[in-house]
């Protein structure tokens, strides 16, 4: 099985000639999602903060006097307007603050994982190649231009280069729709979420290696 992706030239033109994609990393569609959905899941528990705390009944303010007699009254016996039974009582089995909802699973279902995404963004058109992105001055106009003619300006795009530079950081930083990464920290959740990846060639052959393609 072969498989291309559309080549543009530093300047944004499109070669004639599209470029062969590693078959080991970038043909791998697979028969089911469970990989990827395992690989997605785990990104987002590992980036979840936990600030969630709620307060138990003896955190909450008040209810130290016994709202009624314990006998005589004909109502149920009630020792706190703060127990969890009361509205605005304490919360039981709340959440406390100290929950690990951190994931783990092996670097190589990440790996496969991140192959069976790449793959699933060549059959759908999604990736483009370009020979460089060097943007003129540094300046986010030029930036947004050159994405313009890789007709990659709408949407989630996903920019990734070998070597993250503070000029291209700063050029691209307040395009909200452009997230840049160095290619070799390309994970599941970003591929999966972008409407179209933008990768240097550069990037192409570092993230090909990574993966255990052909260098």
């Amino acid at each position: 099985m072969s498989v291309n992706a559309a080549t543009y030239t530093k300047s944004g033109a499109k070669a004639t000639t599209p470029v062969k994609l590693d078959d080991e990393v970038f043909a791998q569609i697979p028969e089911n999602m469970e990989q990827i959905k395992l690989a997605y899941t785990d990104y987002l528990a590992n980036g979840r903060v936990n600030l969630a705390v709620s307060k138990k009944r003896g955190e909450v303010s008040g209810g130290g006097k016994k709202p009624w007699k314990q006998k005589g009254t004909g109502r149920a016996r009630a020792g706190s307007i703060r127990s969890p039974i009361w509205r605005g009582g304490g919360i039981t089995f709340g959440p406390t603050g100290e929950e690990n909802y951190t994931k783990t699973i092996s670097t190589v279902a990440k790996r496969t994982a991140l192959r069976q995404a790449l793959s699933l963004a060549v059959k759908d058109g999604r990736i483009k190649v370009i020979e460089n992105f060097d943007v003129k001055d540094n300046k986010t106009a030029e930036a947004v231009k050159l994405l313009g003619k890789l007709d990659a300006q709408k949407g989630n795009v996903l920019l990734a280069v070998d070597n993250l530079s503070a000029e291209l950081t700063r050029a691209v930083r307040n395009i909200s729709n452009v997230k840049l990464i160095q290619s070799t920290y390309a994970n599941v959740y970003d591929v999966t979420n972008a409407d179209h990846i933008v990768i240097t060639k550069p990037a192409l052959e570092a993230l090909t290696a990574q993966l255990g393609g052909k260098k």
